[in-house]
């Protein structure tokens, strides 16, 4: 049986909003993130697409619907990375950012230790109707997963 693997999410935004920050939100999802952002024609309509990859393997899709996700909590999306320094390497980069936007928002964390893991992370929320939550998860040596991703 194959892998589920996360594909994409899409993301309702407020009529206006592409017009409007279409900019900050390409430059600070590419900067900090890495994403490429691409316009789609999509059911008579028109959105940005955030990729990870050349070939769209992942990607946030976001789209201007008059009924938009609207999330006051601190629902997210989760990014995982390997290593804590990029982590740290990402807060920093945010918190940056957030010297010349104060809308961006962020939410550090203590360490979260469950014996055998420990989860390194904070969350972020720029100009898009969620948090994303930036985490490393690191093992005790001989409690690592038998599975893990591996990218070429």
């Amino acid at each position: 049986m194959s892998a589920l693997r996360f594909n994409h999410m899409e993301l309702t935004l407020p009529m206006g909003t592409l017009a409007r920050d279409r900019d900050a939100i390409v430059s600070f999802y590419a900067e900090v993130f890495g994403f490429d952002a691409i316009d789609v024609p999509l059911f008579d309509s028109s959105g940005l697409l955030l990729r990870t990859d050349p070939e769209t393997s992942q990607f946030l899709l976001l789209m201007e619907q008059e009924v938009h996700l609207q999330s006051p909590g601190y629902d997210h999306l989760g990014f995982l990375f390997e290593t804590r320094e990029e982590v740290d390497e990402k807060l920093a980069l945010c918190k940056q950012w957030q010297q010349k936007d104060e809308r961006l928002g962020i939410k550090e964390y203590d360490d979260l230790v469950i014996s055998p893991t420990v989860t390194h992370a904070f969350y972020v929320h720029y100009l898009l109707p969620i948090w994303f939550d930036i985490q490393v998860i690191e093992y005790d040596a001989g409690s690592e997963p038998q599975k893990s991703w591996q990218f070429r």
